[in-house]
């Protein structure tokens, strides 16, 4: 995993999307009512919503925000029904890419994530194309300078909690679970006092490829803009080598 700066792309896309707090406050929000409509509204008693109140602090999302909204999706019999749904295609360059949605309008997010693969000269494949190029793991990025550590230390407390990998960069260290193990490492982490940048299931490619040229650039920056700008879009993954 050495070589690719996960963190250094998190702080890239953290700083280009100030300009999106609204948005992904609203991928969150979304979330979190996906998450007590599951398992209800107390996160003693549900484990995915405690992840996902996780991820909104590491994104900065205030206190009362994040309470509004589990209080909302708990008293709200008639709120919006979201259904969660995928898509994979290939960008330039025979780059993967998966989109992960949450929508009220299959038909409306179908059509919106075709049409920003298509831009990008790109185009959306059938369910499995490329998911088998990544792995899914439950990722924590630990901000070095947040918190300073004995780095065999920290690794011997993350390997014992459960986790699978420990690696270090330059400027952070990356912590990797099995999807299972997610909560129980990042929740063992969280009572030593462990701060985190980045605390989610994420999809990891196993192996990264560079675009072929600026044209190539150009296109997969395009379909990324359009597709993280679509409010129904939670997630995109891809396989390109440090893009930010």
């Amino acid at each position: 995993m050495s070589g690719h700066s996960k963190f250094a792309n998190i702080k890239h896309k953290k700083e280009k999307n100030d300009a999106r707090r609204g948005k992904i406050f609203t991928v969150i929000g979304r979330e979190i009512a996906v998450a007590v409509k599951e398992g209800g509204a107390d996160p003693n008693n549900n484990s995915k919503l405690r992840d996902v109140i996780a991820k909104a602090k590491a994104n900065n999302m205030p206190n009362d925000t994040i309470d509004r909204g589990i209080k909302k999706a708990a008293g709200n019999v008639d709120a919006v029904n979201y259904v969660s749904c995928q898509y994979e295609g290939y960008g330039p360059s025979g780059t993967a890419i998966i989109v992960e949605a949450l929508t009220d309008n299959k038909n409306r997010t179908a059509s919106n994530v075709r049409n920003a693969f298509t831009k990008g000269n790109g185009n959306v494949g059938t369910t499995g194309c490329v998911s088998y190029m990544f792995d899914t793991k439950g990722q924590i990025l630990v901000d070095k300078e947040a918190y300073e550590t004995d780095a065999d230390e920290f690794m011997m407390l993350a390997l014992d909690a459960g986790a699978e990998d420990f690696s270090e960069e330059d400027d952070s260290y990356e912590i990797l679970t099995a999807p299972d193990d997610f909560s129980a490492v990042r929740e063992a982490l969280e009572k030593e006092g462990v701060p985190m940048v980045q605390a989610e299931i994420t999809m990891i490619p196993q192996n990264y490829v560079e675009l072929a040229t600026e044209e190539d650039k150009k296109m997969f920056a395009r379909i990324m803009d359009l597709l993280l700008e679509d409010d129904d879009v939670q997630n995109v993954y891809h396989n390109v080598e440090d893009y930010e």
